[in-house]
């Protein structure tokens, strides 16, 4: 792991529609293909989740991902990179490929 992420800080994740609980290991995270998006991500799979639909490619760099949905309330709130391309993986990374919109996330610090 590089050692800047060392220093992020840790957040409690929840579903902003329906304040679903989601994962405890989330952190505030930028697209790597497009740095002005900001988002949330985590290393563990998140409970309270479902992936739908089917995998589909992004269009700034050749990750296949596919839609994760809120079991609470059903709304998609992110994405799971199911196969991240070769230029991503050597990109500076954390190895998380669990991603959250920031606009669907409520976050509190652990």
């Amino acid at each position: 792991m590089h050692p800047s992420f060392r220093s992020k800080t840790v957040c409690q994740l929840s579903c902003k529609y329906c304040t679903q609980p989601l994962c405890k290991r989330g952190m505030k995270a930028i697209l790597l293909a497009d740095t002005r998006v900001e988002l949330y991500s985590t290393d563990t799979v998140p409970s309270g989740v479902q992936l739908v639909a089917d995998d589909y490619l992004t269009r700034n760099c050749h990750c296949r991902i596919r839609d994760v949905a809120c079991l609470g309330c059903g709304n998609v709130i992110g994405y799971h990179v199911t196969q991240p391309c070769d230029v991503c993986m050597s990109a500076c990374n954390n190895g998380h490929f669990w991603m959250f919109h920031d606009d669907a996330i409520q976050s509190s610090e652990r």
